[in-house]
């Protein structure tokens, strides 16, 4: 699968139950707590607030991300490993009170591993230590027990230092499939790379630190398109993607010219 077939692959899924695509937003956002569109969910946020009526209940989205600073900062990460970058494309399905984790969860597993093809010997996820519903859920999906794993503040989602927020849970793939079973993400993070985050938005994070719950339950999800195309494409780097390996074909192009 290459990225334009991911791109509607994805957006196709959701769009059959019942989801608006919308066109992606300015890397510049209207928040002044950012300096740049972080997450498909930062053109969103009225609407998570409750600030604005949504015209949909659902939507699904390919919003472009710059991540270059603030809370969301990956640039300690980019060219260090393989799956960072500054600058990438995430899926994310999202509503606003529709459904929540009994929904949000079935349609992530159907998805990776019916549509994608994922094999689900090879997939891990992680839940916040409270969510016991969230567990259950994933347990109901078919995984063994010892693959759904508790973490704390890693399964804690804010967009920044104020606003949406609530507990997350986390898809990871297995990276070493050809050795022994390992112990999961909570255990070993280096051998999993997370392909997909589910955010249950529950809570609206203030300036003192202190949560107030929001109107409504809402759903917020995040897969970044560079990182599951490595997955998909079995290759060893981001960018070593169809998508990416563009570029270097581009720069070689250029360098060629300016011999």
């Amino acid at each position: 699968m290459d990225a334009s077939e991911l791109r509607r692959s994805f957006t196709g899924f959701f769009e059959e139950r019942g989801h608006e695509l919308i066109e992606p937003a300015s890397l510049i956002p209207h928040d002044p707590d950012l300096l740049f569109t972080v997450a498909g969910m930062v053109p969103l946020k009225p609407y998570f607030l409750g600030e604005e009526s949504p015209p949909w209940k659902r939507v699904v989205s390919i919003q472009r991300c710059l991540r270059a600073g603030g809370k969301h900062n990956d640039l300690d990460d980019v060219g260090r490993d393989d799956i960072h970058l500054s600058f990438f494309e995430m899926l994310g399905n999202f509503c606003f009170g529709d459904y929540f984790k009994a929904d949000a969860i079935p349609y992530a597993w159907e998805y990776v591993t019916e549509v994608l093809g994922l094999d689900p010997a090879h997939l891990w996820v992680t839940v916040h230590l409270s969510d016991d519903e969230a567990a259950a859920i994933w347990l109901d999906q078919g995984l063994d027990e010892h693959r759904v794993q508790r973490l704390d503040e890693e399964n804690l989602w804010q967009m920044a230092d104020t606003g949406p927020s609530g507990p997350c849970s986390e898809i990871f793939w297995d990276l070493r499939r050809d050795e022994p079973e390992g112990g999961g993400p909570a255990a070993d993070p280096d051998r999993y790379v997370e392909i997909w985050n589910l955010v249950f938005m529950q809570y609206e994070l203030r300036a003192d630190g202190t949560t107030v719950d929001l109107p409504q339950p809402n759903i917020d999800t995040g897969m970044g398109l560079e990182r599951v195309l490595a997955v998909l494409q079995d290759v060893p780097s981001v960018y070593d993607t169809d998508e990416l390996a563009q570029l270097a074909v581009i720069e070689a192009a250029h360098g060629d010219e300016a011999d």
